[in-house]
This record gives structure tokens, C-alpha cells and sequence, in this order.
């Protein structure tokens, strides 16, 4: 899987996903304090899953209508355990491989997920 990880996503998370052989491209490494529009359009171009903590992206691709059919996961966990949420959230990106065009949201133990809007132009 192709994955770029916000700058609010666990290094413990990065490195499993990476160890495990997916391309994730960290924000924090490479593209430090863009902005989500940049990630975004990055994410669009390179073709990569967009992992992020930050309600904005959903925005961004709802609201705004910003291309995003690379696809959109939202982790929405707990943060009580670290430990726990970091494997939650590897168990999910894994539980499949058909992200595109879809916005997700992980909580618990359940993964809502609705179709990106066609995105507008302008």
C-alpha cells in the first residue's frame, strides 16, 4: 500500500507499516509544517492513502471539494493507550486494500467509511 502519514501519525506506526513493506511517506520526514492542502495534492499526485489524525482532510475533500480520490483514513482513537490505538490503527489500514475514493474513519473497533464526492473544479 501507498500511504502518506500527517505529521500527527505515531513513528511507532510508520515504522511497523514500513517493516511490514508498504511506501509511507511521512510528513514529518519530508514535508514538514505543509500545509493539508499540500499533503493533499502530494497524496493525489503520488497516488498515496492519506492517514491523519486531523478532521480537516475530510473538509477539505467534503467542503471544498479538493481532489482526494487517493483516499482519506481518519484515525479517531481513544489515546489512553498508545500502545493499543498504534495497533488499532496498523490492524485497520491492513483489514483491506480498496481505500480509494472512500473516507474513513477509525474508532474503536469499527471503520466507517463513505465515498469521496466527485471533487469540482475551481
Amino acid at each position: 500500500m501507498r500511504i502518506i502519514a500527517d505529521e500527527n501519525v505515531s513513528g511507532s506506526v510508520i515504522r511497523v507499516l514500513r517493516d511490514r513493506g508498504h511506501d509511507v511517506l511521512s510528513v514529518k520526514e519530508s514535508m514538514r509544517s505543509e500545509s493539508d492542502e499540500a499533503v493533499l495534492a502530494r497524496a493525489q499526485v503520488d497516488q498515496r492513502l492519506v492517514v491523519t489524525h486531523d478532521k480537516d482532510f475530510g473538509e477539505l475533500a467534503f467542503r471544498y471539494g479538493l481532489p482526494a480520490n487517493c483516499g482519506v483514513i481518519l484515525l479517531r482513537l481513544s489515546g489512553a493507550d498508545p500502545e493499543s490505538d498504534n495497533q488499532h490503527a496498523i490492524d485497520a489500514l491492513e483489514s483491506r486494500s480498496d481505500w480509494e475514493g472512500c473516507f474513513a474513519v477509525v474508532e474503536g473497533h469499527r471503520i466507517r467509511i463513505r465515498p469521496l464526492p466527485t471533487s469540482r473544479k475551481g
